[in-house]
């Protein structure tokens, strides 16, 4: 796919903090005067969702993003960098004995108890369809004897992979202090996620049966509810807290590529679903050529937003700019 060509609008001037990624190109923002965009986008004021980022699976273009670098609490989308750890590290046919602790975590779970006995592969379809917290610390004490040494492996692991926004200080993203991450690094975790087929495949499953030794069997229903709406809709994790709202990072297919969709902060269930099958969309159309890639920062609410152009390039990184940052 070669380079988009941009046209230049009048913005106001604003920065932006992107950091390295492993990527080889830089993406530029410009300041420019004198035209009205000639696209219709989602402005930064349509979407409600406090931060977002589209992404070109392909190439890890941004194609659209509101405030990419605001750093939000990431609620249960933290799961995926569980999953990562898990599928990394052991083997998903080993059988794990839950423990108290595990079995106590909440609020959402499966019922563990301590003294089951269960595979890593059963843990893992829990948690990512049912987003099971006593599935994810028992996933974490499997893997690192503990969730603290498997909190410092995942926050080595973003750092691996250039996540320069993003700090865990557990396996299932409950709120805390120090927890944090970004539409932009939510994206591109995701973009390894899939990745994995067996991830691919269980973050696309709408529902299973988890079985326990001792023949207890236990239903999980995914909390993706684009995946009965949309057949395109490969994959998806949601999360939800009060402090971070609803979250959400999906990916799907449509005829020019594969295209990432990440949400931190939407107001309430019914609107992430609409904004995002309204980003999967406007990705769709920067795809194919019929819209501009573009950025917004902006103030948290929302005033006086601020609208950067970007040229878009196949492989992508953000350069930090110097000045006052406005968010």
């Amino acid at each position: 796919m070669k380079a988009r060509t941009l046209k230049y609008h009048k913005l106001s001037l604003t920065t932006n903090r992107f950091k390295n990624s492993n990527t080889s190109l830089l993406l530029l923002f410009f300041l420019v005067s004198t035209y009205l965009l000639p696209f219709t986008v989602v402005s930064a004021e349509e979407l409600k969702s406090r931060s977002a980022v589209v992404m070109d699976a392909a190439t890890g273009s941004v194609l659209y993003a509101k405030n990419p670098d605001l750093r939000l609490m990431p609620a249960s989308t933290t799961k995926l960098m569980t999953a990562l750890i898990v599928i990394e590290r052991i083997n998903l046919s080993d059988v794990v004995t839950v423990s108290k602790k595990a079995s106590y975590a909440g609020p959402t779970k499966i019922g563990l108890k301590q003294g089951d006995k269960v595979t890593i592969e059963t843990l893992l379809t829990a948690v990512l369809i049912k987003s099971a917290n006593d599935a994810a610390v028992a996933l974490a004490e499997a893997v690192a004897g503990s969730e603290e040494e498997f909190v410092n492996l995942m926050n080595r692991k973003t750092i691996a992979l250039g996540l320069h926004d993003t700090r865990f200080i557990n396996p299932n993203g409950l709120p805390g202090d120090g927890q944090h991450i970004t539409a932009y690094d939510l994206a591109k975790i995701m973009r390894e996620a899939i990745k994995y087929p067996l991830l691919k495949e269980i973050l696309g499953t709408r529902s299973a049966e988890v079985s326990i030794e001792g023949g207890r069997s236990i239903s999980v229903k995914n909390t993706n509810k684009l995946l009965w709406v949309d057949k395109d809709f490969l994959v998806g994790k949601t999360g939800y807290t009060r402090q971070a709202g609803h979250c959400f990072v999906g990916a799907g297919e449509r005829e020019t590529g594969t295209i990432i969709v990440a949400l931190l902060g939407t107001p309430s269930r019914g609107l992430l679903w609409e904004e995002t099958e309204n980003l999967m969309a406007l990705g769709t159309r920067v795809l194919n050529n019929l819209e501009e890639p573009v950025v917004y920062f902006t103030k948290i609410d929302y005033d006086a937003a601020k609208v950067r152009k970007v040229s878009y390039t196949k492989k992508t990184r953000m350069k930090k700019s110097r000045g006052k940052r406005h968010i």
